[in-house]
């Protein structure tokens, strides 16, 4: 990815060598440090847009307290980076600014990204592209805007390899709408987190396990004691859940028995 970007491009200009003024009050110094961001696409998928967060201790933002009281916490810049196909490879990257400069002095603080289905079609008709395949890296203290209080944050010393297997969910629900989408099953939920403050180079390399797909049919009335049925690869059907086994999936792709 090139370095040089023009002044006038959308969203987050990363680096700027002529010292022009970037979107929003980012300025990133020239020849500052940097992060590479990169993803391994499996086929059938593609890379998602990094959603990126800035935050400034300089810059700050009232806030209201329950009992009226006002306080002070760090500002913050969100946009958004398109990561480029590095020639005809696989490998999808962007390099954000590890500071941001501009007069607030902004820093990097998380990054958003993943992977998701470019085309559904070979799964049917109607059927959308859903969540899952993502990860959040924190680059500081603070949590991201998007945090689930069940996943853990693993905490990373260095740079960030992230290799996770991933299997294909077609999700039919029938109550307040019908609907069928596409969702990748990993280990934990829809994000992985990672806490990595050293880390001036990340790889996701998601592995999809296509052919073990797994199917579930939502209840079409609501009713006490219908439920979810899951179906796998092997035919084995669950009844009940939110969600399927990841662990089943690794068993049935492993041939081990559960």
């Amino acid at each position: 990815m090139n370095a040089l970007i023009s002044c006038t491009t959308a969203g987050l200009l990363l680096f700027s060598l002529n010292g022009c003024a970037l979107n929003r009050g980012l300025s990133p110094p020239t020849g500052g440090e940097h992060v590479s961001m990169t993803v391994k696409v499996p086929q059938d998928l593609a890379a998602e847009p990094m959603q990126v967060i800035y935050r400034s201790e300089k810059c700050t933002i009232k806030r209201s307290g329950p009992d009226w009281s006002s306080y002070e916490e760090n500002g913050y810049l969100a946009t958004t980076v398109q990561p480029q196909q590095q020639g005809h490879s696989e490998l999808y990257e962007a390099k954000l600014a590890i500071k941001g400069g501009g007069g607030c002095q902004w820093r990097l603080s998380n990054v958003t990204f993943g992977v998701t289905y470019a085309k559904t079609t070979h799964f049917g008709e109607n059927v959308k592209a859903g969540p899952g395949g993502g990860v959040i890296v924190m680059f500081d203290h603070h949590l991201p805007q998007r945090r689930s209080v069940f996943e853990p944050t693993i905490e990373v010393s260095g740079d960030l390899l992230i290799r996770k297997d991933y299997y294909p969910w077609i999700n039919e629900q029938f109550i307040g709408g019908h609907e069928k989408l596409a969702w990748l099953v990993g280990e934990g939920g829809i994000y992985t987190y990672y806490r990595a403050p050293n880390a001036r180079k990340v790889t996701f390399e998601p592995l999809l396990h296509a052919e073990y797909m797994v199917y579930s049919e939502g209840p079409k009335v609501k009713k006490k004691g219908n439920r979810n049925h899951f179906s796998y690869s092997d035919g084995s059907v669950v009844v009940g859940g939110s969600d399927p086994s990841f662990k089943k999936l690794q068993a049935i792709r492993l041939g081990q028995s559960q």
